[in-house]
């Protein structure tokens, strides 16, 4: 045996060169890049909790307090929400066509939730039991007090059905029109008045205007499931075929000549249009107005809300019919 414990007749190896690394040692030091998004990681916990949260924002069921441009891109099938307690009770009495109740998790119970629950299960309406972070994107982070109602989208009726259902009704036909009302709680406020003093619909056109979203379900009271709501293209083009279809039209505007008591055609088949609360009718709409009347009110009010503008208005047709 040999020193160093090696066998004996055979030669020690001896140790060749080391080889280069051909880079790999540069390459493992370099920099990986930014470190992704937590929800891009394979194994993120919350991973299928954001990608279920972003299908239901895609899906119209909102978002945290997205942005104003975000909400006006909803689609027009989308469904709406109405939150808070009292307005989803009066909307379940007022037999609001709804598909699902949202009750938020360990709600502090009271009559109104109680009996929400009891109606919309007698009516077959989806129990859904929920997180408030959840409540809060489907009502854009408005009050909710825990109970939110899930109402399919508004299916608008036609200009022309409006009349149809005075005809129906033997009836002299009263519509409201809305010229650049663009809030959604005036819509409500104003088909609460026109429900109460006895209009057969609301005209709406397609753009620039308030349509019959959440807001306005919330604000009317549960009225909008009592009264039709068309919708049309081009609003002066429908005011057109009413007169053509012997309706009188009136403009409600700061700038008219003729106090709205004072109006002779207030008994006669009649659509009163309600400009916006700023600018008031267009010019397009006050050239197919038969009247433009005004509201006598004192100087120190410049003027008045939409909604209440059409209450008065509505009432002074309503008592001129009475008679």
């Amino acid at each position: 045996m040999a020193a160093g414990g090696r066998a004996s007749g055979r030669p020690a190896k001896k140790k060749g060169p080391t080889k280069g690394t051909g880079g790999q040692v540069r390459r493992g030091l370099e920099g990986r890049g930014a470190t992704p998004p937590a929800e891009m990681r394979h194994w993120y916990k919350d991973k299928a909790r954001a990608e279920r949260v972003a299908r239901e924002e895609r899906g119209g069921g909102g978002g945290a307090r997205r942005p104003a441009a975000a909400r006006q891109r909803r689609s027009e099938d989308a469904p709406e929400y109405i939150g808070g307690r009292n307005p989803v009770l009066e909307a379940l009495l007022a037999g609001v066509p709804a598909s699902a109740l949202y009750v938020a998790q360990r709600i502090d119970n009271d009559d109104r939730v109680r009996d929400s629950i009891k109606i919309a299960a007698e009516r077959g309406i989806a129990l859904l039991e929920s997180s408030r972070d959840k409540l809060d994107r489907l009502t854009d982070g408005a009050v909710h007090q825990g109970l939110v109602l899930q109402i399919p989208a508004y299916d608008y009726a036609h200009p022309s059905e409006l009349v149809e259902l005075a005809q129906d009704a033997a009836e002299a036909p009263l519509i409201v029109a809305l010229d650049g009302v663009t809030d959604p709680r005036n819509l409500g406020a104003i088909a609460r008045s026109a429900t109460a003093f006895g209009a057969h619909g609301l005209l709406i056109p397609s753009r620039r205007s308030a349509g019959v979203t959440g807001g306005a379900w919330k604000t009317s009271a549960g009225t909008l499931a009592n009264l039709r709501v068309a919708r049309a293209a081009n609003l002066t083009a429908a005011l057109r075929e009413y007169r053509d279809a012997g309706l009188f039209v009136i403009g409600l505007d700061g700038e008219g000549r003729t106090d709205i008591g004072d109006v002779d055609l207030l008994t006669e088949p009649l659509v009163v249009v309600i400009g916006s609360e700023g600018k008031g009718l267009s010019r397009l709409v006050r050239e197919h107005c038969d009247v433009v009347a005004r509201i006598p009110m004192r100087a120190a009010a410049e003027s008045l809300n939409a909604g209440v503008a059409a209450g008065v208005a509505l009432y002074e047709a309503a008592r001129h019919r009475s008679r």
